[in-house]
């Protein structure tokens, strides 16, 4: 379709996504944003959270963790430490992990070096938990 856009997203791993899709809306670190064709060419670092693109009408939602994202007028590329679809995650897992990360911040002062380690693990466990329970809402 002319107004569809080329998503890649690429972990050091393997590339988990490529095709192209309608629309994306990606985790910045300065905030949510969405991308549709024809978007100005943008360099972004992505935060900790959920990114969504839509493709055939079908909303697609993957947790993920740091990187970058770089737009043009027809492509999006996200490169990214993990990126995990709902069908991936384990939420037993991800809600054991968010128990034990909270659990450890309520323990340990903001100045202590594990602080800001502990907090990304909590974030993480949150967009998987988030993930996972958006698409069973379906």
């Amino acid at each position: 379709m002319a107004d569809e856009l080329m998503l890649e997203i690429v972990t050091p791993e393997k590339m988990v996504f490529s095709g192209n899709v309608e629309e994306v809306t990606v985790p910045g670190t300065e905030g949510e944003f969405g991308v549709l064709r024809g978007h100005e060419t943008l360099l972004s670092s992505v935060d900790i959270g959920q990114l969504s693109f839509t493709r055939n009408n079908k909303k697609v939602n993957y947790a993920v963790n740091t990187g970058y994202a770089e737009v043009t007028a027809n492509k999006v590329t996200i490169l990214i430490e993990t990126a995990e679809r709902s069908d991936q995650i384990d939420l037993t897992r991800a809600r054991r992990a968010k128990d034990n990360a909270e659990t450890r911040l309520a323990k340990i002062a903001r100045d202590n070096e594990e602080y800001e380690k502990v907090r990304a693990a909590l974030m993480r466990a949150n967009a998987r938990i988030s993930v996972v329970e958006k698409e069973s809402i379906k």
